[in-house]
């Protein structure tokens, strides 16, 4: 499990360091823009004026803290709601991509397991203060 969770770690954390600089540095060329319903859910996204950069910044420092190993399991729970959705996305919105989806979602799983014990009282039914 120790070697599945090195691997899963590096995977996810450099995937979203380099997804994340991207969308400042422009260095990844990209085809045509996404059109219809993907189009406009990025258009949204980007017409807020500040989520889309909040969640690039979000990527950067997730994809760096898992790299350096310095709070990954807190960066797992932080990045796994960005995982799922970029695995909707493109699911329904761009069926071509799907794989990039399970590509970010599996690995973010697989810690999510094997840190598990870290989140024993994130599933606490009564907390008590």
């Amino acid at each position: 499990m120790k070697k599945t969770v090195l691997v899963s770690r590096i995977l996810l954390g450099f995937l979203y360091l380099v997804f994340g600089l991207d969308f400042f540095l422009h260095f990844i060329p990209y085809q045509p823009l996404h059109t219809g319903a993907a189009g406009a859910f990025i258009a949204g996204l980007k017409g807020t004026g500040y989520f889309y950069p909040i969640q690039k910044v979000i990527q950067i420092v997730g994809g760096l803290s898992l790299l350096l190993n310095r709070y990954p399991a807190f960066s797992a729970v932080v990045l796994f709601p960005i995982s799922l959705n970029v695995l909707l996305f493109h699911t329904f919105l761009v069926p071509s991509g799907w794989l990039m989806g399970v590509t970010l979602l599996l690995p973010n799983l697989l810690l999510g397991y094997g840190y598990r014990k870290y989140y024993s009282g994130m599933f606490t039914a009564k907390p008590v203060a």
